[in-house]
């Protein structure tokens, strides 16, 4: 019940994988036929990926994954604009990727302002055309939320930004593949996906960049990438997430409607069987699989250990930030009390989870919680 963190590797995904690693092996850059099944491969996927968000197959360049089509997307325009425009606009609740990046740009003479979010997790549109002005570079604002599951109003805030001559940028890593993105109708400038949040294997994403957009190269070398980021094509893992945005393309209206119920259904159970708990983020306007619920006077990350002894896996927060043991800055954005924030657990369920498993969930929670509360 951890699927914000990842997600298991489609079995669409593996095949194609396994094909471009032991078979279809050449280097899609060669010039003798064997080579040419792999060209196809990257290209086929490229289409696929484009698919995914209504986009153009000339404007996807594949990554490593979200945290460097982020950093990319950010430095890359930043480098290009420096010296004519000298601030970079995004929000306290971004992934670390983005909150970091900026941060950097910040140390090399950059002005950093962050748009409010009320206590909903819900980015301030009011103060976002307040800050956003005509010294803005970038303004990054993700898409869905990685704790909350709340969905922003980006393509409000794409207008505002473009209104002011700025780019805009959305990091997408916890929607793509699980809700309907068209870059035409955001109007966003770059987007970024991560593809082992939707069935790809760790260590593969891509970088939408709008045709006509410029930023600066990310590694300097070869032709790869339309001569933006050199390197030989990770194959098997391109493959893959092409099979991975195929299949959400087609299959994505089922797969959000089955997770909604199952999420709904235990998101019910736990709210009304267990005294002293909320949810944090929005009833409507999430993500279908995210519920990140407090329960009032105990340590989410105690409640995260006692589940894991039971055979659950949920979190306190964010994959990236839970090592870090403090509370979540996310939360703490949205001015929530630190007892509200203190008993945060994310649970974030999937089509492939079954009542069955929900109802042992819950049951396992209510008697973990009661058992802590005792103490």
């Amino acid at each position: 019940m951890d699927n914000a963190a990842t997600t298991p590797v489609l079995k669409e995904a593996f095949d194609i994988m396994q094909e471009y690693f032991m078979v279809q092996y050449a280097n899609p850059s060669s010039a003798y036929d064997f080579a040419q099944k792999a060209k196809t491969a990257v290209d086929t996927a490229r289409k696929q990926a484009a698919d995914l968000i209504g986009a153009e197959k000339d404007e996807i360049y594949f990554t490593s994954g979200g945290s460097e089509a982020d950093n990319w997307a950010i430095k890359g325009a930043a480098d290009l604009l420096r010296g004519k425009r000298n601030k970079i606009v995004t929000t306290p609740v971004e992934h670390h990727a983005v909150l970091n990046t900026v941060k950097f740009l910040e140390k090399h003479g950059f002005d950093v302002e962050y748009i409010p979010v009320n206590n909903k997790g819900v980015v301030d549109l009011h103060q976002a055309e307040k800050i956003i002005d005509n010294s803005t570079a970038i303004v990054s604002v993700m898409l869905a939320n990685n704790e909350t599951g709340a969905v922003q109003g980006v393509k409000e805030i794409a207008y505002m930004a473009h209104n002011k001559g700025a780019l805009f940028h959305t990091d997408a890593v916890q929607a793509a593949g699980h809700i309907k993105i068209d870059v035409g109708d955001i109007k966003c400038d770059m987007l970024s996906a991560s593809g082992h949040k939707f069935g790809a294997p760790k260590g593969i994403g891509f970088l939408y960049k709008k045709n006509g957009i410029e930023i600066s190269n990310l590694i300097h070398g070869g032709s790869q990438e339309n001569g933006l980021r050199a390197g030989t094509e990770n194959v098997p893992y391109i493959a893959a997430l092409g099979a991975a945005c195929s299949f959400a393309v087609n299959n994505m209206e089922e797969e959000i409607s089955k997770t909604k119920k199952l999420r709904d259904f235990f998101e019910d159970m736990v709210l009304n069987t267990i005294p002293d708990c909320v949810l944090n983020g929005p009833k409507e306007g999430r993500l279908c699989g995210t519920s990140n619920i407090s329960f009032l006077g105990l340590s989410g990350a105690g409640i995260v250990s006692a589940l894991s002894s039971k055979g659950i896996c949920v979190s306190s927060q964010s994959a990236c930030a839970s090592k870090s043991g403090s509370l979540s800055y996310v939360l703490k954005a949205m001015d929530l009390n630190d007892s509200v924030i203190r008993g945060a657990v994310r649970f974030t369920v999937s089509g492939r989870n079954t009542k069955d498993e929900l109802i042992y969930a819950a049951k396992t929670l209510e008697k973990i919680v009661k058992t802590l509360r005792s103490f």
